[in-house]
């Protein structure tokens, strides 16, 4: 598990997915997070994301 401040950067991931993406299918925002939510069989949980994130 990485401990500190992440490497990267949102400069980093949208300038790397720039030349490879569509426009319109670029993502507006990078968000890092230490842990993404998981239910009990492993699986990430996009609804919690959603409603965390949103807006």
């Amino acid at each position: 598990m990485p401990t500190g401040r992440p490497t990267l950067t949102e400069a980093d991931i949208t300038a790397a997915l720039a030349g490879r993406l569509a426009r319109f299918k670029q993502p507006k925002r990078v968000v890092f997070v230490p842990e993404l939510p998981r239910n009990t069989m492993g699986k990430v949980q996009k609804n919690l994301l959603r409603d965390r994130f949103a807006g």
